[in-house]
This record gives structure tokens, sequence and C-alpha cells, in this order.
């Protein structure tokens, strides 16, 4: 690509009809990126189920179960502490293949597993795919995705965790019918067969574009940026956003450059994020941290994982209640998501997350309550209370990082996933001591306080990103009373991009 190249390709933009809102190309690369959520989401709805068997099966005490229930978000930590530095060395496309190594020997190692220790292993290596795939996952789809519906693509991720959750808790149900000793390994061991499939279909897909123009290769960059982007022009446009943002000349249009002062993979960035943060560096990180805790804290994997628990207290004594309300929480979980998916790019993500954190604290408030109710009247059919605990158990999980620059992305998203999984080990590792000292309904409470703070949280710091190239980010933060200034710059934006 050189300068006659660029100047051409804007007058065949100026001919060429668009190519529709969404790129089927952009679209099909984001759908390949988060197939690694299907197998991360299965990961941990199918531990769900599989717990009850497996504390019968290997005797487990309630201190060792829940430490295996909520350790696979800690050993996660290396994963995503590792991912940013990898995917800036690998690529982001090699990386999702590694991830998804790790969850097939994860995988097979849990389902041969013998005894507590064997199986510890085996989540160790699940845990580091999970890592990978929970960063890289969104960076690449968010790096791919045209403005006009990056919303839309970059929520694919969260859709296929729900639909793995989904699948792993339908895994439970079927598998619970075999022998106790052989059904929870079945449903542990199965989660390695998708793997495959998964590192055969990341090979078909490009390299991130912003990748690619950090490694001096603007030509590639370009061809991938041209096959996502709605036209020509915004392709070149796209690639003038990201050599900006990287420091690079707009003189500079070889198809292989030497990128100006470049420095070796992640160097310098952690300074850049942590020890001398511009004021819209220091916002975008505080508003980072702060979404990824509050998603854990407010307790919902304490529900993805001790669903079949809750509902036993809930007055569910069968398993096979149990386990068949566990998968109508799956299923309202899912189609809740793609909702919020379809509406995000016309509501923007502010105001969803808003009116998702009120929803949740609302049901966790009424969870709480109609739990507690149920544990002073021991012995005593509450149906009132029983159906209410059930169906706020429904609407909280239907209630329920894109925003750095260019070259502190993955390194930035990754800091925010080892916030998110440190909160949802801890979540899940002390969920049953918990519910013991508060007791059940005492915990919900608690989870429902913590959302009210994060409604106030996202209301004070979250700008709304609508419609924002990914390389204008930086412009919304570093004041924390510009807000009203810049969510009208957004609309602005939106409306010059025809939406």
């Amino acid at each position: 690509m050189n300068s006659s190249g660029v100047e051409q390709g804007v007058v065949i933009a100026e001919s060429e009809p668009p190519r529709g809102n969404r790129s089927r190309y952009a679209f099909a690369c984001a759908i390949l990126a988060s197939m690694t959520s299907i197998i991360l989401g299965y990961d941990i709805g199918v531990m769900s189920g599989a717990s009850i068997f497996i504390k019968d099966d290997l005797k487990l005490s309630d201190v060792q179960l829940e430490i295996l229930m909520g350790i696979l978000n800690i050993y996660s930590l290396v994963g995503s502490g590792a991912a940013g530095r990898t995917s800036d060395w690998l690529g982001r496309r090699y990386t999702i293949v590694l991830a998804g190594a790790f969850f097939f020997c994860g995988a097979l190692l849990m389902g041969f597993a013998t005894n507590y220790p064997f199986i510890m292993v085996g989540r160790f290596v699940a845990g580091i795919g999970v890592g990978y795939a929970m960063m890289i996952a969104p960076v690449y789809t968010a790096e791919v995705a045209p403005a006009s519906s990056r919303g839309f693509l970059t929520s694919f991720p969260e859709i296929f965790i729900n639909i793995g959750i989904l699948l792993g808790y339908v895994s439970n149900y079927f598998f619970s019918k075999l022998p106790e000793h052989l059904g929870w390994r079945f449903m542990l061991g199965v989660g390695a067969v998708p793997s495959v499939f998964l590192a055969i279909g990341v090979l078909a897909m490009p390299e991130s574009p912003r990748w690619l123009v950090l490694q001096g290769r603007l030509g590639d960059a370009f061809k991938v940026l041209d096959k996502t982007s709605n036209t020509k022009e915004e392709a070149i446009s796209r690639l003038d956003d990201i050599k900006r943002a990287a420091g690079i000349p707009d003189d500079m249009t070889d198809d292989v450059i030497v990128v100006p002062n470049k420095k070796s993979a992640g160097k310098g960035v952690w300074k850049d994020l942590l020890v001398r943060p511009t004021p819209s560096v220091r916002h975008i990180l505080i508003a980072c941290l702060g979404i990824h805790f509050a998603q854990q804290a407010s307790g919902i994997d304490a529900v993805v994982l001790y669903s079949p628990t809750i509902f036993s207290k809930a007055g569910l004594k069968s398993k096979n209640d149990q386990l068949l309300a566990t998968v109508a929480v799956g299923v309202v979980k899912t189609l809740f998501i793609v909702v919020g998916t379809c509406v995000v790019d016309r509501f923007g993500r502010r105001a969803l997350l808003l009116t998702s954190m009120g929803g949740m604290f609302l049901s966790l408030t009424a969870l709480g309550t109609s739990l507690t109710v149920i544990n002073r009247n021991p012995g005593q059919t509450l149906k009132w209370a029983i159906g209410l605990a059930v169906t706020t158990v429904m609407t909280f999980v239907a209630t329920f990082s894109e925003i750095f620059p260019v070259r502190l992305r993955a390194q930035g998203a990754s800091l925010g996933v080892m916030l998110n999984r440190l909160m949802s080990g801890i979540i899940g590792m002390t969920f049953l001591s918990l519910s013991k000292g508060l007791t059940i309904g005492g915990a919900f409470l608690l989870f429902a306080g913590v959302a009210a703070a994060a409604w106030v949280f996202f209301f004070t710091f979250l700008p709304e990103t609508r419609g924002i190239p990914l390389e204008e980010m930086e412009t919304l933060f570093g004041s924390y009373t510009a807000n009203k200034k810049n969510n009208s710059m957004s609309k602005d934006n939106e409306v010059v991009d025809g939406q």
C-alpha cells in the first residue's frame, strides 16, 4: 500500500455503495473469536451441577467443595496476567488458539480425575485458559469491529459465555442420569471436544488490524480493515486513526514499515497505566476496574455456581428439580443477554449498565428477603416465599474493555480481567461459608448493598461510549464533570455516522 493506493481507495469509496451497517466479515470474525467464550462458560456452568456428585463421590467437605468451585478463577489470574504480553507477542489470533489448548488439556484432566488433588490440577490448567480467553476474545472483537456495530459485536463474548453456561447446565441434567462416579466425569470431560474445533476455526480468522499496525504491517492491516468496514473510505479512516494512536506519521504508507520508537511487547505500558497515567487513562482505569469489581462483588457467580444449592434452600429437595430449575436460569440469563446485545447500540452501554444494576439490586433484595423468611420458618411450606425465591433468581440473572487507548489496551483489559477473576474466585470460594455466617438470605442482602453502591459508581464515573471510534475513546475521559458534554459528542457522532 502506498500513497497513490490510498488516494485511489478514496476515489473508489466515493462511488462505492455502503456495504451495510454490519459487515458480515466482521460478524463472522466476532463469532469465531467468541467461540472461546462458549468453552469458558461451559466450564463455569457445568461445575454447578457436577459439584453435587463430586462431593458425594470423592467425599469432600463444604470447604473443599467451595475451594474447588472458586479456585478456577484464582488460577485464571495466571492466564489473564500473561495474556496482555502474550497477545502483543504472538498476536490476538494465536493467543485464542493457546487458550483453546489449555481448555482441552484441563477438561481431559478433570474428566479422568480419580481424587481431589488430581481434579485440582485439571482446574489449574483450565483456569489458565479461562484467563486467556476472558481477556483476548473481547479485545480482538473490539479491534476488528467498526464503530457503527462495535457495541453489538463486542457483546458476543458475553452472549457466548452464557450459551456455554446454559450448555453446562443442560449437560448436568442429562449426564446426571448416569451412575454417580461416571456422570460428573462426562460432564467435565466433554468440554474438551469443542476446543479442537475452536483451534481449527480460529486459524481461518484474520489477525487484529491494530496488532498488525503495531507490527508495522500496514498493508495487511488495511486488507483486514477493508473487509470489516462499511465502506473503503471508512477503512482508510480507521487505518489513519490507528496509525495516529500508535504514533506512526501519516506519510508512512508502505505495506511494511519500521514503527518509530517501537517498544517491545508491552514495554513501558504498566508504567503508563499505574505509575504515571494521564488524567484520561486514570479515569479509564478507575472505570474499568470498577465495572469488573461490581460485576462479581454483586454475587453473579454465587448464583451461577450455586444455583442448585440456592434452590435446595428455597425448598426444592429433588436433585432433578434443582438441576432442571438451574437449566431455566441458564435459559433466562442467555435470552436477556441477547436482548441487551440487540439494543446496546441503540441505547448505549451506560444506560444498560444502570438499568441492569438497578434490576439486580431489586432482585437481590427480594431474593434475600424470601430466603430469610424460608430460613426462619423451618418445617413450613411457604409457597409464596419459594416462588419468590425462584423467580428472583431468574430476574437477577436476567438483569445482569474497549475503552483503553490502543497501546494500553491489551494490558489494560488484562488488568481488568484479573480483578474480575479475583473477585469471582473470592465469591466462589467463600459463598458457602458466608451463607453459614450470615444465612443465605443475609448473603444476598449483602450483595444487594454492593449492587446499590455500584449503581451510584456507574452513574458518576461512566460516560457513554456509543458510536465513538476506539482511537478517540480517550477523549471521553479525564474530566469527571464533562460527562454530559461527552455524551452529546457521542450523539453528534452517531448522527454523522447515519445512526
